[in-house]
């Protein structure tokens, strides 16, 4: 009698992983970039079934797993790195969760020798989890002849290679920056796994990236100020430096400091917690961008 072919309950092992819950609170903090969680999704699907095909002896090797995101700033690529980092801890591929999040700054040095002990610092904090490098493609400067960022970078694909099993690795930035950095470095488009392009937010879903914001603080729009506030958005988008959430972001703040300060002088009257709560349509309209199109916005 032939042995009963052996099972796998996939749904118990993913339900087990805990990774169900990471990608529920990925869809909480981030509104939209639908492409963007589908192919976390994937990353995750691809992920836990080589997990239990190695729990049944039929992988050798783990999957390369260092990554590119590409897109403008505020497109949600740390908030994405972060949740990685959490997969990949949850499913057994790092050892911690923790995740390194470096600039060219962090690894490059000004002088000879100063370079390869900084790089290395940055490495060892990102052992057993992520390293998150913004901006990679400042690592290259072919222009300076005098500069150290080439080895950085070798410092950097000897650890992607040799390491892999300990350390993934994140380069991030701009898509068509990113593109030339890849171009005039073959070694890390070979190491490079996954590429994930994030779009830019819509309007609308600028505005309610504001509302969230704004909620999480405890404050929240007036009727006329949230319309004000998707005129600013309209507005602003056209602006240069335009930076996505990060950019609502500081708009809110500003706003923030202006309802404070018309508080502030109407403090001979009683306030109510209403008050204290609610940003009115001139906190939004007396920002320069609805004043003046043309004048330029803090990014």
């Amino acid at each position: 009698m032939a042995d009963a072919p052996r099972t796998v309950d996939l749904a118990r092992a993913f339900a087990e992983s805990g990774v169900g819950e990471v990608l529920a609170q990925l869809d909480r903090e981030l509104v939209g970039l639908r492409p963007v969680k589908a192919r976390i999704r994937e990353i995750a699907a691809l992920l836990l079934v080589d997990k239990l095909r190695r729990e049944h002896g039929l992988t050798a090797q783990p999957p390369t797993l260092h990554m590119s995101f590409t897109g403008n700033p505020g497109t949600g690529k740390t908030t994405v790195a972060l949740r990685m980092a959490n997969i990949l801890h949850r499913l057994g591929y790092i050892r911690s969760g923790h995740l390194v999040s470096v600039t060219r700054d962090d690894l490059v040095g000004q002088y000879i020798g100063h370079t390869a002990p900084k790089t290395k610092e940055v490495l060892k904090k990102a052992m057993g989890g992520v390293l998150f490098i913004d901006e990679a493609y400042y690592l290259y400067r072919p222009e300076n002849e005098r500069d150290y960022g080439m080895e950085a970078i070798e410092i950097l694909l000897q650890v992607m290679e040799n390491k892999r099993d300990d350390l993934v690795v994140i380069l991030a930035g701009y898509a068509d920056r990113m593109d030339r950095f890849f171009t005039s470095n073959p070694g890390f488009r070979s190491r490079i796994a996954h590429h994930i392009d994030f779009p830019d937010y819509q309007a609308a879903e600028l505005a309610q990236i504001g509302e969230q914001m704004l909620t999480a603080q405890g404050y929240r729009f007036s009727p006329d100020a949230k319309a004000a506030f998707l005129r600013y958005i309209d507005a602003r988008m056209q602006q240069p430096h335009f930076a996505n959430a990060r950019s609502i972001r500081n708009a809110l703040d500003r706003a923030r400091l202006r309802q404070a300060v018309r508080l502030f002088e109407t403090r001979d009257r009683p306030l109510c917690v209403d008050d204290l709560m609610t940003i009115e349509a001139e906190e939004i309209l007396a920002s320069r961008v609805l004043d003046d199109p043309a004048a330029k916005e803090p990014a």
